[in-house]
């Protein structure tokens, strides 16, 4: 069977030819505008979905970046008050030294040794109350403003702890054990150092007190190695979070962006293309009314 090929489908033809050239050369200049390959699902519904997942990727790592920093101050908090802890209570170790030496020593000396550990005592309630962000180290999850009462009572839930992840399938611990490491009432460092300054007071041999103290500071050079550790993994997880936040920024722009030198030299060849099939339909639509007239 002969088809028959008349002037109207040749013009219908090409109109559709032309069309196509146009969108394709419209599609390019929109790519080479906006720098995107992709301006509507529409586009590549394949790529689509790839970069809405990429997407969800990077929006959760900069949610763990801003943990990982979140849960670095509070570390860097607590190994900060546990280092200024360690040596009040190793001054008063010294102060307590001397005052075993009380033979050698006068009332009025062993009371100057006595006030000096009663600015001691306040200072260590003033370290175990340190706070990041309104929030005190020291007392787990709990909203009270301090982690120690005047009465050296622990404000803090047993067990209670402040965590932060730091990616899909890990947390740490940002906050200090406070009742480890201070103790709690009558067990605590701030009623040990009550008691030393008082048994200085009243003549009492302090001697055997410089036990205490060093089960007091092996507690807290063993939770300031504790805090180390966790700081090493935060660590650690922010240069983790950096690398995953560059691969993922490639990813996205591999499906998203084009290659700009690239898209430029397809536009190029398009818009040859286009002016190219501009004139070959001129030319091939030539014949006017006159000649159907004639």
């Amino acid at each position: 069977m002969i088809s028959r090929t008349t002037s109207q489908s040749m013009v219908r033809t090409a109109q559709h030819n032309l069309q196509a050239s146009m969108s394709a050369l419209a599609k390019l200049q929109d790519q080479a505008s906006s720098r995107k390959a992709i301006t509507r699902p529409s586009d590549d519904p394949t790529a689509t979905a790839q970069a809405l997942q990429v997407r969800a990727e990077q929006r959760a790592t900069s949610q763990y970046s801003r943990n990982i920093a979140d849960g670095t101050g509070w570390l860097t908090t607590v190994d900060s008050a546990l280092s200024a802890t360690t040596g009040i209570l190793n001054r008063v170790r010294d102060l307590t030294v001397r005052g075993a030496n009380e033979g050698a020593m006068s009332p009025t000396a062993l009371e100057a040794i006595a006030v000096e550990l009663d600015n001691m005592r306040a200072e260590l309630l003033k370290q175990a109350n340190t706070t990041y962000l309104g929030r005190s180290v020291f007392a787990g999850n709990s909203d009270a403003s301090v982690a120690f009462n005047p009465d050296y009572s622990y404000t803090g839930a047993a067990g209670s702890t402040v965590e932060r992840r730091i990616d899909a399938n890990n947390t740490v611990r940002v906050d200090g054990d406070g009742a480890a490491v201070f103790g709690v009432g009558a067990g605590s460092v701030f009623a040990l150092v009550d008691a030393i300054a008082a048994d200085l007071r009243s003549g009492v041999n302090v001697g055997p007190r410089l036990q205490e103290i060093d089960d007091r500071l092996t507690a807290m050079l063993g939770e300031q190695a504790a805090v180390g550790t966790r700081h090493a993994q935060m660590q650690s997880a922010e240069e983790s979070n950096m690398e995953q936040s560059v691969a993922l920024e490639a990813q996205r722009s591999g499906v998203e962006d084009v290659d700009l030198a690239g898209i430029i030299l397809d536009l190029k060849l398009q818009e040859v293309a286009y002016q190219s099939a501009l004139a070959v339909t001129a030319r091939a639509l030539q014949p006017s009314l006159m000649d159907f007239l004639r």
